[in-house]
């Protein structure tokens, strides 16, 4: 069955409204401090426990589409993310809110399984395209999240928004029963087997080993700064309310206009050209935020260079490792998401722990430099990724 435009379009789709599960708490973590009396730095640890969920779901779950028929897969953990939803609107402690975004983030990790489907239903040289237009999708899905989170929290608070999304999880899992196609699955052993190939891949793939490494620290970046930016626009010179930092994240939407086109380019003769381009804008976007002060041209600059730079690195990789075992692309994407998500939880932690220690200027000068160590990182793969390309055995 190959995939038609609309089948790409809805995958597209569901695959935003689900990964806007991991970001909706991000503009709320002011409301949320407010409401059980903490700092706002300490209530924005649920921005990377839902990151730290996001991981662990993706190393426990993901690889069993490779077991399991993927649609069945995909509408039991749509339901476990509707409770988990539903978990964090009722709260009445900090600490079961916690509890509830570590299941949230580890139940909407079906983007991860859509991909996989597309990318074993899609032809090779339209893949990167497919990947790219679902790709899109995600990002003005965690676009918009941040922004629909920010006005409906400031407007009616933040558990409004955790019941909102709970309903929207619930007409999704309608859609995707009647419409998702069905998958074979292509590993016949047991659980314990299936994770012990990973290693496998992760020993024998220097490309898998490159991407991953590159999108933990990307995702590293992203992360922190969507998280510390929070901070920065709340306090002085600014002192913005949570409707107006929310608003900031409709800037980053021409990342996801760029997704298709990196997705083109991705499946080009020499991809990797498309990673060093999308870390120098993420340089250059630090530059911008650096020397914002009180204007607001820089800053805006900057979201758009990092979210088109994210989405260079992004896609890119996606695309190449799904190009290298077809029949073990759960999981390849498990290894290279969980790295990926686990870089974006650490960068959400050190992004609050810069601010509590110089405030913008240092966490600025702290990313800049995870940026550089990504560029060497890059060039020393370089000379590795080749040798292997010239004798892969």
């Amino acid at each position: 069955m190959n995939l038609s435009r609309t089948d790409i379009l809805l995958m597209a789709f569901c695959t935003g409204l689900i990964v806007a599960n991991i970001y909706y708490c991000q503009p709320l973590v002011i409301l949320v401090a407010r409401e059980f009396g903490l700092t706002e730095s300490h209530a924005g640890k649920i921005s990377y426990l839902t990151q730290a969920g996001y991981a662990l779901g993706l190393f426990l779950i993901v690889p069993l589409g490779d077991m399991f028929e993927r649609r069945k897969q995909i509408l039991i953990i749509t339901s476990l993310a509707v409770a988990s939803l539903l978990l964090a609107a009722l709260s009445q402690t900090f600490l079961l809110l916690q509890i509830a975004c570590v299941l949230i983030g580890a139940s909407s990790i079906i983007p991860q399984l859509i991909l996989p489907m597309a990318a074993n239903l899609s032809s090779d040289e339209k893949r990167g395209s497919t990947i790219g237009i679902i790709m899109s999708g995600l990002l003005i899905g965690i676009l918009a999240s941040r922004s629909i989170s920010g006005s409906i929290g400031f407007l009616w608070g933040w558990r409004t928004m955790y019941f909102i999304a709970a309903g929207i999880c619930l007409l999704l899992l309608l859609l995707m029963a009647r419409r998702f196609p069905r998958s074979k699955p292509t590993f016949e052993g047991n659980y314990s087997a299936l994770m012990l190939s990973m290693w496998h891949y992760i020993k024998t793939q220097p490309v898998l080993r490159e991407a991953s490494i590159i999108n933990f620290l990307a995702f590293a970046i992203l992360s922190a700064f969507w998280t510390t930016m929070v901070l920065f626009l709340a306090n002085p010179p600014f002192s913005f309310q949570t409707l107006q930092i929310g608003l900031f994240g409709i800037a980053g939407a021409a990342g996801a206009l760029a997704a298709p086109l990196v997705g083109k380019l991705s499946s080009g003769k020499n991809p990797r050209r498309n990673l060093l381009t999308g870390l120098i804008l993420q340089l250059v976007s630090i530059a911008a935020f650096y020397f914002t002060g009180s204007h607001l041209y820089f800053f805006i600059a900057g979201i758009i260079l990092i979210d088109i730079g994210q989405q260079a690195i992004h896609v890119t990789n996606q695309t190449r490792i799904y190009t290298l075992v077809p029949e073990a692309r759960n999981r390849l994407n498990t290894i290279f998401m969980s790295v990926s998500f686990v870089g974006a939880s650490v960068g959400s932690a050190l992004g609050l722990w810069l601010w509590d220690r110089g405030q913008w200027p240092l966490f600025c000068l702290g990313i800049a430099l995870i940026v550089i160590s990504n560029i060497l990182i890059y060039h020393f793969y370089s000379h590795k990724i080749k040798r292997h390309a010239e004798s892969p055995d």
